[in-house]
């Protein structure tokens, strides 16, 4: 069972035979949480004190809850509520058609490619100084999303920031299309 904190011990007291949840600290919502976003609950007995822990089988631990940093960027905090499935997977894609992001390049100044566990190939793609550090000292070169889709080899994906908690392998068509989309309502503006 954890340890419950002081003001948890403390509503105890006041709510004999409840059950009181501990929410996951990533929950950011007002009003009462969904299932997905409690981590579990204890019961209190008819004096008020803790008797019981319930784990929560639905919940959904948040980068908070598993510790990872905090995201360098939009693309990588979009990344991290996505895999985590406390952000939508769009989120992802409209942050990253309008960000520069950093590409690793060969003498030529063509992307460097690489595989994947599985065999999927892919260009590694990162978002903010942090995750360039963690790849080493190599060559690189900032594009824009668009333009990296220009230059990206054929049958490649992209892998957004590989060595960050969150490193996501991205298929190109779905950002192709996201900026198309976003290129559009921009001229209609």
């Amino acid at each position: 069972m954890p340890t419950p904190p002081e003001d948890v011990v403390e509503a105890a007291r006041l709510a004999p035979e409840h059950w009181i949840s501990m929410i996951d600290p990533g929950w950011p919502g007002e009003g009462v949480p969904p299932d997905w976003a409690v981590i579990g609950r204890w019961r209190t007995g008819a004096t008020g004190e803790i008797e019981e822990w319930e784990d929560n089988e639905a919940h959904r631990p948040s980068p908070e809850s598993l510790g990872w940093p905090e995201a360098t960027d939009g693309v990588d905090e979009a990344l991290q509520l996505a895999v985590t499935g406390y952000g939508p997977a769009e989120d992802v894609l409209r942050a990253l058609a309008t960000a520069e992001v950093a590409v690793l390049t060969l003498p030529d100044g063509t992307p460097v490619t690489a595989a994947v566990e599985g065999g999927r190939l892919v260009v590694p793609v990162l978002t903010a100084a942090p995750h360039l550090d963690a790849v080493g000292g190599f060559a690189f070169e900032h594009v824009t999303a668009s333009d990296l889709l220009d230059r990206l080899p054929h049958g490649h994906a992209l892998y957004v920031n590989p060595a960050g908690p969150a490193g996501t392998v991205l298929e190109p068509g779905p950002l192709a299309e996201t900026i198309a989309s976003r290129r559009r309502t921009d001229a209609a503006d």
